[in-house]
């Protein structure tokens, strides 16, 4: 698989597409490695890193306070390519000079590059990148040449060749960059000599081998989500010691319309796997009772969550070791690069963190969510589970506003799966990132029939995101927003208006609560 003998770090200086870049390099087939730019250069040479990547970020390299690399990394002979801030700390630190611009360039860009350079290697002379800068490179260093220009910026990109150093003033990770994709490749096969062996067979492969050999004859416990990272890490525990994992489902009645049922046959049925579902809906609803306040659901159900799963956990006996679904985005956020911190993780519906195990399985710590999907297929796990929906730890409660009770709860789902039926029937579910229905709180009224209604307002909310950390409200054509409209008002009892949520975040968030 080659994931620690073919590493690429990418050194974040808290841009806001330091993840991207690592998604990015992934993509190429090398495993890489989100760090503070914080790392010395000693311990880069002891990681053993191909090569590394200074992301971008917001600063000014000039500013007192400007986070700076160690400058010994330049030595080390390890390819470095510099992007943006990247760009232009490279250039300071080795003698060039940086200054504030008087034409700020922001968005997509006409650039002229050399095709003979390293990065620009079988790339058009005349393209199009993203660019985002108010400083730029005035000087190169000695030994740099200028390898891209554009109207505004004399130093679009610079190379080193003898001490294998490269830097783009541009971003070449993100889609508006036209050749990005092609200059990434060149860094890391032609600069860095990658062999490109990241593969997700080998991931699975490997990793089964190697929780075979940490966990022995010891017991696992999972707290089973039906979620596709829970499920992706659970299966990769149960390939490798089999009934020695115990999943525990706490189904509080809450998730979607015939989601318990599913997740039950997948795992108990197709991979015989020693699942303990617990149908605790009555417990849950009786804690919701009258509460409205979105922060309130939230704690009661991450409490009785925690407070079910360790009465079940209690019935084993002594089991050693928890697995969790963590995926490196968790990691990230959670303050290992210099990103800020966006929220603490908590895989397992908020467990404490002293609850007797000997230790924590995390197997997938190391991928994004992509990968985590194709995972999932790589172990067999059906298609509509791997490419379920992102879905809320508290569930459905906090797509109802208000309080929650059966007949609510009944509506949603009726209402949320005639969504996604017809985002699948008309190949949107693969396009969209994320989409659900509301149970806005809202009554108005209408006409059916003859008659005059009073009734439900269900509100349609459909995102396209990179990261979910900023989103866009997705472009549904008119047709389908139709047939949805219609169907939820005639099969839907007491629903008469659907209207469709068109703000994007920020200002809003993705969920309603």
């Amino acid at each position: 698989m080659g994931i620690k003998n073919e590493s690429i770090l990418i050194m974040d200086f808290g841009g806001q597409y330091s993840q991207l870049i690592a998604r990015r390099v992934r993509e190429c087939n090398v495993y890489c490695e989100l760090k503070s730019y914080k790392m010395t250069a000693d311990e880069i040479k002891k990681a053993g890193y191909k090569g590394i990547i200074f992301t971008g970020g917001p600063n000014s390299t000039y500013d007192e306070n400007a986070p700076k690399c160690d400058p010994k990394v330049f030595e080390l002979g390890i390819p470095v390519l510099g992007i943006c801030y990247g760009a232009q700390l490279m250039a300071q630190t080795l003698g060039g000079k940086v200054k504030s611009s008087d034409v700020k360039e922001y968005g997509k860009t006409e650039i002229e590059v050399n095709p003979s350079s390293l990065l620009f290697h079988a790339a058009k002379p005349n393209n199009v990148c993203w660019m985002s800068h108010t400083d730029f490179i005035a000087e190169v260093p000695h030994g740099f040449k200028i390898t891209a220009i554009s109207a505004d910026c004399p130093v679009v990109a610079m190379e080193d060749i003898k001490r294998n150093l490269y830097a783009m003033q541009f971003h070449p990770e993100v889609q508006h960059t036209n050749e990005g994709m092609l200059y990434l490749k060149n860094f890391l096969y032609n600069a860095c000599c990658c062999t490109a062996e990241w593969q997700m067979s080998s991931f699975v492969t490997d990793t089964i081998r190697d929780l075979k050999d940490k966990i022995g004859d010891k017991k696992v416990l999972c707290a089973l989500s039906g979620g596709v990272d829970s499920s992706v890490a659970a299966l990769l525990v149960h390939k490798a010691v089999g009934k020695q994992l115990t999943c525990i489902f706490v189904d509080h009645g809450l998730l979607r319309k015939d989601e318990g049922d599913q997740v039950e046959s997948v795992f108990k049925q197709q991979f015989d796997m020693n699942l303990i579902r617990v149908n605790a809906k009555d417990r849950f609803l009786s804690k919701l009772v009258g509460v409205s306040d979105p922060e309130r659901k939230r704690k009661i159900i991450g409490e009785e969550f925690i407070r079910v799963f360790e009465e079940e956990s209690q019935k084993l006996g002594k089991i050693e070791y928890l697995c969790q679904g963590t995926i490196y985005p968790d990691v990230v956020e959670s303050g290992v690069g210099e990103s800020a911190v966006i929220k603490s993780h908590h895989n397992v519906g908020g467990l404490p963190e002293d609850v007797g195990f000997e230790g924590i399985i995390e197997p997938l710590r190391d991928l994004f969510k992509d990968e985590v999907r194709r995972a999932g297929l790589e172990l067999g796990i059906p298609e509509f589970l791997v490419w379920r929906q992102p879905f809320p730890g508290p569930g459905l409660a906090i797509r109802i506003m208000g309080d929650i009770t059966e007949e609510k709860l009944a509506l949603l789902k009726d209402a949320d799966a005639i969504m996604r039926e017809e985002f699948a029937a008309n190949g949107l579910d693969r396009q969209v990132n994320q989409y659900f229905a509301v149970l806005t709180g809202i009554k108005s009224v209408g006409v059916m029939g003859d008659g005059r209604t009073y009734d439900n307002t269900i509100a349609l909310r459909a995102v396209t995101t990179s990261d979910f950390m900023t989103a866009d409200w997705a472009r549904v054509p008119y047709d389908v927003l139709e047939k949805i409209s219609n169907r939820m008002i005639n099969e839907v009892p007491n629903v008469n208006r659907v209207v469709y949520d068109i703000t994007s975040k920020p200002p809003a968030t993705i969920e309603w609560e």
